[in-house]
């Protein structure tokens, strides 16, 4: 845990591009530190994964797992590999076990477009869409504590709601809307016309409302937001909504802001949290340099930004708006364009870009 004024962060690499992202993310972070003073890091890096898995039968060393257990957080760029899958066909995700683990009930996803980089929605009052999506993302239709089940006749997947963690999430919320100053609005993203244990979803976020007068509380079915996140994004601030559209609605809301390669994001409990960016592991590019590594970085700043709310640390928080504003600066003139917009910046011309901008931002 936290040492005098050095964090201590379990770093997991991963598959695919992982690697790739994970070194120059690590480097800008003890630049900006350095920068900033006042404090370090003291790096802990943890063997997972899909790659692991296929070479030592185990896809999260218990060794790894305390690791993040005992770290004051936890940075993990890209897991998983599609040819590489447990026996029963499922996909080799450690991520998921971290998040059940260790309670992280909270998974925020950013909508946040950077300046200069291409827009997706031709009206300019989407530029500078500003919002947050929470994902739930220890229940839902992704509950460990409600397997399905499958057999040849028939397939069942169960959908889960407790009290208990709907409070906290839904508390979460209405504190982050209050954080952000804005429009001070959170919007409860459900389908309770259909589903009564939506019904109950809603009944608890509305009971929570009641908590926080200063901040406004609306619901909207999934499908309607999903329209809305399209044709009237300036309208959300903070939506919050079940792990399986939270899933869905935090990719639409990374193609919005340019790609996956743009989206940050980070999975929040009481007592511990994972920053990652929105990706996979891109097994189709690892290698060949063209990995957009601003995900990643971005993920970084949230990850600064919580441990300076956390530990009280001014100098954290300084530094996650610097490492922010170097990524806007990078890419403010339009010249550095990723591949997967048609450009030929890789890993190397983003890392370089925002380390030059890092190095002439004040601090």
């Amino acid at each position: 845990m936290k040492s005098n004024n050095t964090f201590r962060i379990a770093l997991f690499p991963g598959d695919g591009i992982g690697d790739e992202i994970t070194e120059p993310t690590r480097m800008l972070l003890d630049d900006v530190a350095a920068r900033v003073g006042g404090f370090a890091f003291d790096w802990q890096s943890c063997a997972a994964g899909a790659a692991h898995y296929r070479e030592h039968g185990t896809a999260l060393p218990e060794e790894a797992m305390r690791t993040a257990q005992d770290a004051d957080a936890i940075l993990l760029a890209a897991m998983g590999l599609p040819e590489v899958r447990y026996p029963d066909g499922r996909e080799i995700a450690p991520q998921l076990e971290l998040r059940f683990e260790l309670g992280l009930y909270a998974g925020v996803r950013p909508v946040k477009p950077v300046p200069g980089v291409r827009p997706i929605l031709a009206d300019p009052r989407a530029h500078d869409i500003d919002y947050v999506i929470i994902r739930e993302s220890v229940e839902g239709l992704f509950a460990p504590d409600a397997p399905g089940s499958i057999d040849e006749h028939e397939a069942r997947e169960t959908l889960l709601f407790t009290r208990d963690n709907c409070e906290k999430l839904f508390d979460f919320c209405f504190r982050l809307a209050g954080e952000r100053g804005g429009q001070r609005k959170v919007t409860s993203v459900d389908k309770s016309n259909v589903f009564p244990a939506f019904g109950f979803w809603r009944d608890i976020f509305y009971e929570r409302a009641k908590g926080f007068a200063d901040v406004r509380a609306d619901h909207c079915y999934v499908d309607a937001f999903a329209m809305v996140m399209v044709q009237k994004p300036w309208t959300i601030d903070v939506a919050v909504t079940e792990n399986m559209f939270g899933d869905i609605l935090s990719d639409l809301g990374a193609a919005l802001m340019g790609g996956l390669g743009y989206a940050p994001s980070a999975d929040i409990g009481d007592d511990h949290a994972v920053f990652q960016p929105c990706h996979g592991s891109a097994p189709d590019i690892a290698g060949k340099g063209l990995a957009n590594p601003t995900a990643m970085i971005l993920s970084a700043a949230m990850m600064l930004e919580w441990l300076g709310m956390r530990h009280d640390s001014g100098e954290a928080g300084i530094a996650a708006s610097a490492l922010r504003r170097a990524v806007d600066d990078a890419f403010a003139d339009r010249q550095l364009v990723t591949c997967e917009l048609g450009g030929d910046a890789g890993t190397a011309a983003v890392f370089a870009a925002v380390k030059d901008s890092l190095a002439r931002v004040d601090v």
